[in-house]
Parts: structure tokens; C-alpha cells; sequence
């Protein structure tokens, strides 16, 4: 899809976000009966929700562009095969980003849609439903909140702001935390919902965070958000972030500035 059709489509896909939050996930928010939430996983729980935004949102985007295939969050749940999608013409939907808080009645959530093509996120829509709020980016094109460009700018804060859960870390992996980044930082606690993190790391609320898992869903519209904004997004290793990387592929670390990107790194490796 050409840049100048990524354009036509923000209003398009603007209103798409807008109304499956209005019909599905506001009215449930702090509403859900007790049949309403499932358990794909341990802390891993799904909703109607998500199903229902996932369906509408497939159906839609495959009448805005039918020669681009989808991959959503729960459709690969159902069937793994659909991740070999990811490497060709795709759009990436997560419908509720955030489950966890939305079901326990909490906020952040939010919604995200990537385009990609070749494994390369080319557009990315990172929808808050309770403010109206779209961060929204074309590759090469910045990054832009509500139509409006932004740069990403620091907290300014002299010990920079870490977002870091220890949710998934080892023990060794938290204890490196605390003796690598506790003395340098200030370490704050995740809002498990990228939707909401990403925006954190450029509207100087965050300096930095790290994520142990890269789902697609969760991080490809974010990514290039950030980085179009001026931030900085990469995996550990400091390669870019691919749609179709493969699972064993190192963690990412995001932040308000390449410069800060920087420094975290070598205090995580010294």
C-alpha cells in the first residue's frame, strides 16, 4: 500500500477505532458478567471483548484493503498457521491491548493496529478509547498524536524514569536489575498495556523500557511510533525490530532519546 493510501486511511481507521470502542469495550468497561472473561494462559486472560473487536476490526480492514491479509491476537491463539501471514502484506490487530487491566476493572487499554510489508511495520495506530487519543505514524513520515506531529522529549529528569515489570524476569534477571539500574534510575512500574507505554516513552513521562516479550501485536505499531517521533526502539542487540522475527530473537528496550537508549544499554552490559 502507498504512503499517499496510508494518508487517506488515518481518518478511516480513526473512525473504525472509535466505534468498536464505543459498541464493544466502553459499555463493558467494569461491566463484564462472570462468563465474559477466559483464561488463555496463566495471567493471560481473553474477553468477549476481544473477540468481538478482533472480528469487526477484520472484517473492515479487509474491505479497506482485501489484498492484505490480517493477523490478529486471537486468531493466531486459535490457529499458529496464521503467523506465516506475517511476512507478507499484513495488517496486525490487537483488540483489547491490556486485557488484564480491562477485566479486572483497571485502566490503561486501548487498542492497536499495525500495516506491515516484508516483515516491516510501514504503519502503526495506537488507539485510548477512554481519551479519544490516536498516536498514529507512516514510515518515514513521523509520528503524530490526533493529526498533530510531535518529537519525543525526556522526562529531564537527572535519574531518567524506568518503566520495568519483573513479571516475566528470572531471579537473576531482577536481581541484575537491582544492581545494574536501581543505583542510576528511577524505577517505576509498567502499565501493562503497550498502547499506553509507547506514548509514555515520548510524551516525558518515561525514559525507558524493557520488554521481554515482542509480540507483533503488542509492539510493532509502537515501535515505529517512537522511533518516527525521534525516541529510540531496537532489540537488545541493537538490530531493528522485524513483524516476523522469530521467538528466540532478544528482548527490546524503547526510549525517549537515542542518547538514553544508549547509556541504558552499556549500564545493562557493563
Amino acid at each position: 500500500m502507498s504512503e499517499t493510501g496510508l494518508t487517506a486511511l488515518d481518518g478511516e481507521i480513526r473512525d473504525l477505532l472509535r466505534f468498536a470502542a464505543q459498541r464493544s469495550m466502553l459499555p463493558r468497561f467494569q461491566n463484564l458478567a462472570d462468563g465474559e472473561i477466559e483464561q488463555k494462559g496463566e495471567d493471560d486472560p481473553v474477553t468477549v471483548v476481544d473477540r468481538e473487536v478482533e472480528a469487526f476490526l477484520t472484517e473492515a480492514l479487509t474491505k479497506l484493503a482485501p489484498d492484505v491479509a490480517v493477523v490478529g491476537e486471537e486468531a493466531v491463539h486459535a490457529d499458529k498457521s496464521v503467523l506465516d501471514r506475517l511476512s507478507e502484506p499484513c495488517w496486525i490487530i490487537d483488540p483489547l491491548d491490556g486485557t488484564a487491566n480491562f477485566a479486572e476493572g483497571k485502566t490503561p487499554f486501548g487498542i492497536i493496529i499495525a500495516l506491515a510489508d516484508a516483515g516491516e511495520a510501514i504503519g502503526g495506530w495506537l488507539y485510548d478509547p477512554q481519551s479519544d487519543r490516536l498516536c498514529h505514524t507512516r514510515k518515514g513520515e513521523g509520528a503524530f498524536i490526533n493529526g498533530e506531529k510531535i518529537r519525543a522529549k525526556t522526562t529531564g529528569q537527572d535519574r531518567p524514569v524506568v518503566a520495568v515489570s519483573r513479571m516475566f524476569l528470572t531471579e537473576e534477571q531482577s536481581a541484575m536489575v537491582d544492581a545494574k539500574l536501581a543505583p542510576h534510575y528511577s524505577l517505576v512500574d509498567i502499565p501493562r498495556c503497550a498502547a499506553e507505554q509507547y506514548p509514555r516513552l515520548a510524551l516525558g513521562e518515561n525514559d525507558v523500557s524493557s520488554f521481554k516479550r515482542t509480540l507483533p501485536w503488542d509492539h510493532a505499531a509502537g515501535i515505529l511510533w517512537l522511533n518516527e517521533a525521534g525516541g529510540k526502539a531496537a532489540r537488545l542487540d541493537g538490530s531493528g525490530y522485524k513483524v516476523d522475527d522469530p521467538p528466540e530473537k532478544p528482548g527490546l528496550v524503547g526510549a525517549s532519546s537515542p542518547a538514553i537508549w544508549d547509556t541504558f544499554m552499556k549500564r545493562l552490559s557493563g
